[in-house]
């Protein structure tokens, strides 16, 4: 089909017009644009670029001064982005920014003087972007007047600035129209008043100010393109009309403007035209883009063990490697960096190795020797994604599942594949994985059921039918067939509850305890647990006597073990039959003597024994046990693993550490400290990073058509996107070049969490900056302390470096020295504070702007200071709500909807339960689950009292954990994900008004999608919400506030919070109408009576 052909095309010489050329910049007499992670510069009508930066980190957003001799830009030469400036003609680039936060370049001042750029560095409560400007000779960065601002451009004047008030969480999500589709602002720098480009609600980005004009991208049209507005008329005027791809990253200089579009440059004449395409070369060396060698033991990603253990066999970065025991060489069977190669299975008769390959263009079965050679490949029906192949211990059929949680088996001989059974729901965690019988005639699985709990199932070779082993009134899961065919165990929790929703926060804090049960198959077999009782008179054959220790106590049994004592009795061979009789089997279901816990593994052993793991909160790895139906115990074999697995004789245990070690011991006992590691120093492969990258994009292809959360996709065509970007995909040669295709491909979907990241980039070095926690003014020449932070030195995580004991540290104080480097006004004060985060740092402070007479302090620096700036936003405003209610209102902030924002909730709304009402803050929330547990508690009414008969007797409520009178929510642009549906909710329950702007609007969610061959991912959103009319609601159009308010710069920066002064003016007025008096006890009751 076409997406297995599109991408056999030779790559393009690099002579030829270049594409995937991105961020330009243009002067009078240049472009400049980044190309594989660099920065080059071409003639401004193309032709041969030239490489202006070369490093093995990312180089990004170009900017000419406006006399064009010098560029701008931000680089990552110690690991973070910092701001770098370099001359055009070449040279060293000289760094200008140190903040451990993120500096992006934004442009230059209209004088060439300074620097502008982008950080989030004093922002809270999260560290969204403002602008600073900054002296190309150094010192500190001043910020503008804006509080929020990603990008932006002076007015020829110097006196306004057009500006982008926020980064985008995903700038290529197309046809976006929630509460990120911000317009173009125009703010006077005096007055700080604001001006809004008009237009409806759309994607508005890069504006560039050119003469009495903002030229600006925007989708108003449905695709990025430029588009005027004239600054005197107020008029709007579209100058492009590109419909297949977007237009990209705007700039402009000396009266043209640049952008991409499709990966190629396009220049414009402000004054008017058509876009003019630029047709430019490249030359040059792509070291990131040459065959090399790679260690791969670090890029594991599934592992088996060779039937009697002499072997593991791993996948690892899509290939499949065999590893011996002991003695010999690592083998890489596949050798295909453009292939992946996926899930090894090693056949029980050890002939045949199992591995999922898409070498064809889509996945598909192959069978080989343990060298791999002998192929021979298997088409499978649906194509798709396929995961865990289990071989029968007759190695006559493979069991195997799909991204659609179906089950298959397949007959090796004939290669035909029948459905089985479907797992129900697209769960986060796939339960359906097959476990044979020992005779092969028998499937075991888990599937979920109506309920969303699991039950046990069986399925019949002989007869194709699936039978429940389980009743549903449990969550039931990992079966595991005794070797012997007698029994079946299983786990199963009677207190799985609230964790049934997974999406839901109230299963957050719930813990789940399994017990261990085994179902006695037959009807005939009696109860390996019947009890015992010791009589006299029941003496043992001569000879069998229990072996006794040194103590006088009777010897435990090892079993899984050879048995080479036994005189030379041969071992059986024979193949136990499974018979199953269903009716009366719930009677015949037993629990294993073990305390109900957290259990995962479960993997029967030895004929009458079963491993399993328990998982200890806070501990390292799990323990690994093994329970023995003759001994009715269960036998503590090892700590600290993260998975294991018994070869297909049981004799040999697999495991792994974490860490990425792996073991093959001996099973049956206690495992042998520092026994058993594998070597895998040697497990190498060469990697083709250009046929890598065509099967990455391939992948994250099929991955939009295999997971996406509705057939359609949208209404996207996508073999028109296989076909349009896989023709840029030979134009790669660096893998942040392919994240940036692989985003634009998933933007073409037009979904919220449609993500990517990651893959094997470059490393490089990061050099940590340590921070005080504390702000500064430059004063009489030197740096003084006008703020610390104050965290919480009782946790690691919000540690104050000038706020502990013994620091005296104290606002009003000067940082005259530091290691002692003496601080002037002229240094960039972060400069000194390289290498310095969390180590012991000697600093100097002085009550007086001189070195002489300071005291010197041993401080520990942190690496960031985002923690603390919150916890000081956090509790500022609740100060805040305190004084402008009169201490009537409750303040309660939370950050996301999973365990942090769960936490928060817990730790200020209970706390503050006498308050009369409460203001609800998820402004900034960034998601996680859904939070009905929160919105549940909002919405309680009050039923009634318990009185309480001492102190000043204020009653207890019932329910007694509430805030009783009115609630406000703020909103705004920056919550999303569950921070969308908790106001939604809020808002459904009719619990308060919402306040503020309306949210990202992202509810399809995002789960279930594997990562790519070389550890990079991209998502494909797995699950969307509609409402209970039928409609799909909120993605990508957010939830608008009842109350509108937005947050002013000219209000903002003079102390304000217009958002939360005015929820608290509206839940003030409400407390008038809906506030609560708890009643007070009642007169004393008489209840005792007499007869009169």
């Amino acid at each position: 089909m076409l997406a297995a052909l599109i991408l056999l095309v030779v790559p393009q010489a690099i002579a030829e017009t270049a594409r995937l050329l991105r961020n330009p910049a243009i002067s009078r007499e240049h472009v400049a644009f980044v190309y594989a992670g660099d920065i080059w510069v071409v003639g401004r009508d193309g032709g041969e670029a030239r490489r202006l930066t070369t490093f093995h980190g990312a180089e990004v957003e170009p900017h000419f001064s406006p006399d064009g001799d010098w560029v701008a830009f931000s680089g990552q030469y110690d690991g973070n982005t910092d701001v770098y400036v370099v001359p055009l003609a070449g040279g060293e680039p000289r760094r200008l920014t140190w903040h451990p936060d993120d500096d992006v370049v934004a442009g230059w001042s209209t004088d060439g003087h300074k620097v502008v750029f982008a950080s989030g560095r004093i922002n809270a409560p999260r560290p969204w972007p403002r602008l600073w400007t900054l002296s190309v000779d150094g010192g500190m960065p001043e910020p503008l007047p804006i509080p929020r601002a990603f990008d932006g451009t002076f007015s020829p004047d110097g006196k306004k600035i057009a500006y982008e008030m926020l980064s985008a969480w995903d700038v290529e999500w197309r046809n976006y129209r929630g509460g990120q589709a911000q317009p173009i602002r125009l703010i006077d720098l005096s007055t700080h008043e604001v001006e809004k480009i008009p237009g409806p609600r759309s994607v508005n980005a890069t504006p560039v100010w050119l003469g009495d004009s903002v030229f600006f991208l925007s989708d108003r049209d449905w695709a990025m393109n430029v588009w005027e507005y004239d600054t005197a008329s107020g008029s709007v005027t579209q100058r492009t009309h590109f419909k297949e791809f977007d237009c990209k990253r705007l700039e402009g200089g000396a009266g043209t403007l640049v952008f991409e579009n499709g990966g190629y440059l396009y220049t414009l004449d402000a004054g008017g035209g058509d876009p003019r395409q630029l047709q430019i070369q490249l030359r040059g060396d792509f070291p990131w883009a040459r065959p090399h060698w790679v260690d791969t033991n670090e890029a594991i990603v599934g592992a088996s063990v060779s039937p009697t253990g002499k072997r593991a066999v791993f996948e690892a970065r899509g290939e499949i490697f065999t590893v011996p025991a002991e003695k010999g060489d690592i083998r890489n069977l596949t050798k295909s960096s453009g292939v992946a190669d996926r899930d090894p299975a090693w056949s029980p008769d050890g002939q045949t190795i199992a591995w999922f390959s898409d070498s064809s263009g889509e996945y598909q079965l192959v069978l080989a020797d343990q060298f791999g050679n002998n192929r021979r490949t298997i088409e499978l029906p649906q194509p798709t994604f396929f995961y865990t192949p289990r071989w029968s211990p007759d190695s006559k059929h493979l069991a195997y599942g799909d991204a659609d949680r179906n089950l298959w088996i397949l007959d090796i001989e004939s290669g035909d594949a029948q459905l089985i059974d479907n797992e129900r729901f697209a769960h986060p965690v796939r339960v359906i994985y097959p476990e044979w019988s020992p005779d092969s005639k028998w499937i075991a699985y888990t599937k979920r059921l109506k309920s969303q709990y699991s039950a046990i199932f069986a399925y019949s070779l002989e007869t194709g039918e699936s039978t429940a082993i389980t009743d549903g009134l449990s969550n039931a899961h990992s079966p595991a067939w005794d070797r012997g065919g007698k029994y079946l165990y299983f786990l199963a929790s009677t207190n799985y509850a609230l964790n049934v929703g997974w999406l839901d926060m109230t299963s957050i804090g719930v813990p789940v305890h399994d017990s261990i049960y085994l179902a006695v198959l037959s009807r005939d077999e009696p109860s390996p647990l019947a009890p015992e009782s010791d009589e006299e008179g029941e003496e043992k054959p001569d000879g069998e006597d229990d072996e006794k220790n040194s103590n006088g106590e009777k010897k435990k049994k090892k079993a899984g073990k050879d048995d080479d004592e036994k005189d030379g009795e041969e071992e059986k061979d024979e193949t136990p039959e499974v018979r199953i009789d269903f009716d009366g089997l719930a009677q015949r279901i037993l629990a294993l003597d073990v305390p109900p816990r957290s259990y995962a593994g479960l993997e029967a052993g030895a004929e009458g024994t079963v491993y399993y793991q328990e998982l200890v909160q806070n501990e390292p790895g799990s323990t690994l046990y093994m329970y023995s139906l003759e001994e009715r115990e269960a036998e503590k074999l090892g700590t600290g693993l993260d998975g294991f697995t018994l070869s297909a004789d049981g004799k040999k245990l697999f495991f792994t550490r974490p860490g990425g070690q792996f073991f093959i011991v001996d099973a049956g006992g206690e495992i042998p400290p520092d026994e058993g590691q594998l070597d895998l120093s040697s497990m190498r492969m060469k990697v083709d990073p250009a046929e890598e990258w065509k099967q990455i994009f391939r992948e994250a292809w099929r991955y939009q058509r295999d997971y996406f959360y509705v057939d359609n996709v949208h209404g996207l065509d996508l073999d028109w996107a296989f076909e349009a970007y896989g023709e840029w995909v030979p134009h790669v040669r660096h893998r942040d070049d392919l994240n940036y295709v692989l985003d634009i491909l998933g933007g073409e979907t037009s979904v919220g969490h449609s993500f990517n990241g990651g893959g094997d980039t470059p490393e490089v070095e990061t050099v940590p900056v340590g921070l005080l926690g504390a702000d500064y003014a430059i004063e009489n020449g030197r740096f003084r302390i006008t703020k610390i932070y104050n965290g919480e030195n009782w946790n690691p995580n919000l540690r104050s470096p000038l706020s502990g004991p013994g620091i005296d540290a104290k606002v009003g104080d000067y940082l005259v020295a530091v290691e002692g480097v003496e601080l002037t006004a002229g240094t960039n004060l972060f400069s000194v504070f390289d290498r310095t985060a969390n180590r012991q740092t000697r600093i100097s402070l002085n009550d007086k702007p001189q070195l002489e007479g300071a005291r010197e302090l041993t401080v520990v620096p942190v690496g960031g200071e985002e923690g603390l700036r919150r916890l000081d936003w956090v509790e500022g405003n609740r100060r805040k709500v305190d004084e402008m209610s009169d201490d009537q209102l409750a303040y309660v902030w939370i950050p996301d909807t999973g365990i942090g924002g769960w936490s928060n909730f817990n730790r200020y709304f209970f706390a503050q339960q006498h308050k009369q009402g409460a203001i609800i803050d998820e402004r900034f929330n960034h998601g996680g689950s859904i939070a009905d547990y929160i919105v549940d508690l909002l919405a309680r009414d009050l039923l009634g009292y318990f009185n309480n008969p001492v102190g000043d007797r204020q009653p207890f409520t019932v329910p007694n954990a509430a805030i009783w009178g009115p609630k406000v929510m703020l909103i705004n642009e920056m919550s999303g994900s569950g921070g969308d549906m908790l106001p939604y909710m809020f808002q459904k329950r009719e619990i308060g008004p919402l306040i503020g702007t309306r949210t990202w609007g992202g509810l399809v969610g995002i789960w279930d999608v594997p990562n790519l061959i070389d550890g990079g991912f991209i998502t494909s959103p797995r699950g969307g919400f509609y409402n209970t009319e039928g409609e799909w609601a909120v993605e990508n159009e957010g939830v608008a506030p009842d109350i509108e308010v937005e947050q002013l710069p000219k209000l903002v920066n003079t102390g304000h919070d217009p958002q939360l002064e005015k929820a608290v003016e509206v839940a003030l007025e409400l407390l008038k109408t809906q506030g609560i008096e708890l009643l007070p006890q009642p007169p004393d009751p008489v209840r005792t009576r007499r007869p009169d």
